[in-house]
């Protein structure tokens, strides 16, 4: 059975050494939410994706997509 990461966990890597908090600044959302996401105990929002999608240069779809097939492999 397809078991997909959950799609902070690909962010994570994106991310690289930057740090969680210095990456919330660059979101411009809480430090919380972001290591929430990070740490798989929260999803993306659209907001979110597009928010991520602009700081990393990839589209907002990739992302809602990763989260879409994380939820219904959970479901």
């Amino acid at each position: 059975m397809y078991n997909p990461a959950h799609p902070g966990r690909i962010l994570r890597q994106y991310l690289g050494d930057l740090a969680v908090g210095e990456a919330a600044i660059r979101l411009r959302i809480a430090r919380t939410t972001l290591s929430r996401v990070l740490n798989g105990k929260a999803g993306f929002s659209a907001d979110m994706a597009l928010r991520v999608a602009e700081a990393t240069g990839t589209e907002a779809t990739l992302w809602m997509d990763l989260q879409t097939q994380y939820d219904l492999a959970r479901a």
